[in-house]
Parts: structure tokens; sequence; C-alpha cells
């Protein structure tokens, strides 16, 4: 059939404008579509794949750019181990001296702070009046011994609201520890 009513856009639509007269007319052109319906739950499940497929994208390519800069510093540092089981959301490099040389994208998401703001800052511009004391002192001091350092501190988005992070601290080296790896993500 050349004009096969079943297969035709809001046919619902186009039915319920027609008389009484005018539908007795066409309902014998009317077939039942071939198409199975899917329910809507189907599409719920297909975004929530799709976003997290978008997800897992950006981390990868997140740690990509890690491998990449750690190849041009040539880090003798296990990187795939360093994010093993590890969930992140903004990472952060430093130099030995704690400048900013890159975040990425979840370190914009989580302080609201733009990738060109934070490069050549130290990361206490995100503290504030609520930030541990103690908590910025064994930080200092693991990052001068050029140890890790994992735990958490309150810091400040740009919009100055608080927000509880852990922080893990990597020192990344190739002869000597030539720069930090911040992994972080909001807890609480």
């Amino acid at each position: 059939m050349k004009y096969n009513l079943s297969n035709m856009m809001c046919l619902d639509i186009y039915l319920s404008s027609l008389s009484d007269k005018e539908y007795k007319i066409i309902k014998p052109e009317i077939k039942p579509s071939k198409a199975k319906p899917m329910p809507l739950l189907s599409w719920d499940i297909f975004s929530q794949h799709y976003f997290n497929t978008l997800k897992n994208l950006k981390i990868e390519g997140d740690i990509e750019m890690v491998k990449a800069f750690g190849e041009k510093a040539k880090w003798k540092n296990e990187i795939d181990s360093i994010f093993k089981d590890q969930y992140f959301e903004a990472l952060i490099i430093t130099d030995v001296e704690q400048n900013i040389l890159w975040v990425n994208e979840g370190f914009t998401e989580m302080t609201g702070y733009s990738k060109t703001f934070a490069l050549n800052k130290k990361p206490h511009f995100l503290q504030g009046i609520n930030t541990s004391t103690t908590t910025k002192q064994k930080i200092r001091e693991n990052l001068s011994d050029l140890k890790p350092f994992t735990g958490i501190i309150t810091n400040y988005r740009k919009d100055n609201s608080p927000y509880e992070c852990e922080v893990k601290i990597i020192p990344m080296y190739s002869e000597n520890v030539t720069h930090f790896l911040a992994l972080e993500r909001k807890v609480g």
C-alpha cells in the first residue's frame, strides 16, 4: 500500500481531528504497526549508559593527559597503578614549588575556577577561613619531605562556598621529584 497510515507519524493526532464520517471511511486503511513499541524506561537505560560512557571517556582522557605529561617529564612512577581503583573528580599537576601547571575539566566543575585562572597559582588559593591549619601543616610537611599525602581539607569554590575535599598528593619523579600529582574528590 503506497500510503500506509500505520506508518504515519502522529497518527493519533490525525485521527482525533477527523469527524465520525471521515473516520469510518479511513478506518479500513489503518493496520496495526509491525514496529514493537519500546517502553520509556529503555530510553532511561540508554541515557544512563550514554552518560556513563561519556564520564568514563573523560576519565580516560584525563589519565592520558597525565601520562603524556609524565612521558615529557620522564617520570618513573607507574601511572596506571596510581589510578587503579581510584575515584577522582579533579586532577592537578604542580611543579615542585607547587605552582599549578595543569588541571582537568573536573577541577573547574568542582571549584568554579577556570583552568586559565588556576595556572601558575599555588593550590592554597582554594583555602579559606575554615581550612584546618593542622591539615595545611601536614600537607606542607609531607610535600617538603617529598612524601605522599592523603587527607581531607576544607576548600572553597569561586563563589566562596566551602566543600570537604579528599586530597591524594603523589610526588612524581624522574631522577628526583619534579612534580606533584593531586587527585581530589568532594566528600560528605
